[in-house]
């Protein structure tokens, strides 16, 4: 018997861009208070923070067949705040208005206050862990039912939104992105920090007592998935990125890095960070086969 997963690319690509809108906030933020006159910069992650996760949101509307055609029931997500999803809508909807704010303040020149960044970034990081845990409350998926899970989807989330931020400033901003090594420094160990979560998510779901929790590991690391796991993700999502970052940041002179030559290898870095971020979820959200549970027949 072979298994149907329940969600698709479309809810892989949801997470990914909600995960990366938070990170981006995060990253905006972060540039406000630690390189404040990289204003191009922080403007870039004010921009990618709603825009992504709009884009998100609608697939999710058009994934969801039944709401889209009856937007109203989504409302009903609002009457149950036991449930992780309706707290996924609240963060998601503070989170957009915050950052639509943020960046209408930011386009027409006017000073964003403090605290309204920090909200934003507060609401950026609950949506961030929003998208694991949405996975995590399906308790019949062992490769979801864990509490690493929200855990990594948040360090993948800020991570890819550190990415996605400085990869468009090589282009956009190519001066400023020199400027901001303490940002880089700090988003050169978000991979590593990965990499030991995601050994420890295969270990722990390979240690569930269903066999389910074992065949989602071996589908990843020896599977149908092997090929993405090891070659697109670990490989290019996570060594790669570790790798080109540690030698311009730590070995090569300081003329080669701020180079143009320098950036594109730090571009092609973070490229390989968003392709590992959006493979990420592909594969956790694919790979997770359910625990069955067999009845004798009653005689």
């Amino acid at each position: 018997m072979t298994y149907e997963p329940i969600w698709g690319a479309i809810i892989a690509w949801y997470l990914f861009l909600a995960g990366l809108g938070g990170g981006a906030f995060v990253t905006a933020v972060f540039i406000r208070f630690r390189h404040p006159d990289c204003t191009r910069l922080m403007r870039i992650g004010r921009i990618i923070a709603p825009a992504v996760v709009i884009v998100g949101l609608c697939l999710l509307m058009f994934d969801a067949a039944a709401g889209f055609a009856h937007p109203l029931r989504f409302a009903l997500l609002l009457t149950n705040f036991g449930s992780v999803m309706t707290w996924g809508v609240v963060f998601l909807a503070v989170f957009v208005v915050v950052a639509l704010v943020v960046l209408v303040l930011d386009l027409l020149k006017k000073a964003v206050p403090e605290w309204l960044d920090i909200l934003g970034m507060v609401m950026g990081l609950a949506v961030a862990v929003y998208t694991g845990c949405l996975l995590g409350v399906c308790q019949g998926f062992p490769l979801w039912n864990t509490a690493l899970l929200p855990i990594l989807f948040l360090v993948s989330a800020v991570s890819t939104g550190m990415a996605a931020v400085l990869l468009v400033g090589v282009f956009a901003a190519p001066m400023e992105f020199n400027e901001v090594v303490v940002l880089k420094k700090f988003h050169f160990w978000l991979p590593v920090v990965e990499l030991v979560l995601v050994a420890a998510l295969l270990f722990v779901t390979s240690a569930n007592p269903s066999p389910a929790g074992w065949e989602s590991v071996a589908a990843l690391v020896m599977g149908n998935w092997a090929v993405c796991f090891w070659l697109l993700f670990v490989v290019m999502g996570l060594v790669l990125p570790t790798v080109l970052e540690c030698w311009m940041l730590w070995i090569a002179s300081h003329e080669l890095e701020t180079s143009r030559t320098g950036q594109m290898v730090s571009a092609l870095s973070d490229a390989g960070v968003l392709i590992g971020g959006f493979v990420l979820r592909l594969m956790i959200v694919s790979a997770a086969l359910p625990v069955t549970i067999v009845q004798p027949w009653m005689l």
